[in-house]
């Protein structure tokens, strides 16, 4: 759902809510109780979180502004190394080329991470899926 941009921020996962209305709803008998009962509390509130966090980094990109100012960057810092060799073509091409390996790494960079969970190096569910329970388990 995360890679289809599907997720929603304003629906809460059935499970997950269904679990924290029936550890609210149990009474606490004794200080024990209370004790496990807010523990229990607080990490399906993490685990809430936790989705909510993936959500917002799904939904998150990098900006056209901030892509043509790295462009710009770049062809700029390869115009001053140009003229500054200009008298040494080898020296010109080296230290030219040296830059824009650099900078087609950090752009292969950035967009690996411009959208983490589409692509060819993206963020596979298999974690989640792997802690999840078995249907046939629980029958």
């Amino acid at each position: 759902m995360m890679a289809r941009q599907a997720a929603s921020l304003k629906a809460a996962p059935p499970a997950l809510t269904a679990a924290l209305r029936l550890v609210v709803s149990t009474p606490a008998q004794n200080p024990g109780q209370q004790t496990t009962q807010h523990e229990i509390i607080t990490n399906l509130n993490s685990a809430l979180d936790a989705r909510r966090q993936r959500i917002i980094v799904s939904q998150t990109e990098v900006d056209s502004i901030k892509w043509w100012c790295l462009y710009l960057q770049a062809i700029c810092e390869l115009l001053v190394i140009a003229l500054v060799h200009c008298d040494n073509r080898l020296g010109s091409a080296i230290a030219m080329g040296l830059f824009a390996t650099g900078v087609a790494t950090s752009v292969l960079l950035i967009a690996a991470h411009d959208r983490p969970f589409t692509g060819q190096i993206s963020i596979a569910p298999t974690p989640l899926l792997q802690i999840m329970p078995d249907k046939e388990a629980s029958r």
